[in-house]
C-alpha cells in the first residue's frame, strides 16, 4: 500500500466523520464533537502510518543484479538502483560473478550498524555477469 492511498484512506475517514456528526443548537456541544471525531480521525491515521511503515520494514525485497565477493562474504548490486547489498544467512548456491535474481530480507549485524541483507530464495541464475 503506499502513501498514496493512506492518505485517500484517511480523507475518506475525516469526511465520512463529518458528516455522521449530529447538528446542534448548542455550539459548545458541536465544538466538542468536532474534536473527538477529529481525535479519532487523527488516532486512525497514526495508526494505519505505523502499521504501513513496520509493513514495508519487514518485508522481503527482490534484487536481480551480479553478485561478487567481498572482505566478509558476498555482496549483490541491484541493477535498478545501482546499491550494493551485504549478503549473510544461508548463501549456499550463491555462486560469484554471476547475475542472479534473489529473495532477501533486512537483518542487522552483530557487530556495529550495518545493515545486512539475509539470502531467503534464489529466483533465477542468469549465468555469468555481462560486463
Amino acid at each position: 500500500m503506499t502513501l498514496k492511498y493512506v492518505w485517500r484512506v484517511v480523507l475518506i475517514g475525516a469526511l465520512c466523520a463529518a458528516i455522521s456528526t449530529k447538528a446542534e443548537a448548542d455550539q459548545l456541544q458541536k465544538t466538542a464533537d468536532t474534536v473527538i471525531a477529529l481525535a479519532i480521525v487523527g488516532t486512525a491515521a497514526l495508526v494505519t502510518v505505523v502499521v504501513v511503515v513496520i509493513h514495508s520494514s519487514n518485508q522481503k525485497r527482490t534484487i536481480t543484479g551480479c553478485v561478487n565477493t567481498a572482505q566478509k562474504g558476498m555482496t549483490v548490486t541491484d541493477e535498478k538502483d545501482k546499491k550494493v547489498y551485504t549478503l549473510s544467512g544461508d548463501t549456499t548456491g550463491v555462486k560469484p560473478g554471476e547475475r542472479m535474481t534473489l529473495h532477501l530480507k533486512k537483518i542487522k549485524a552483530k557487530e556495529g550498524d550495518t545493515l545486512m541483507w539475509e539470502t531467503k530464495k534464489i529466483t533465477k541464475d542468469f549465468g555469468v555477469c555481462q560486463p
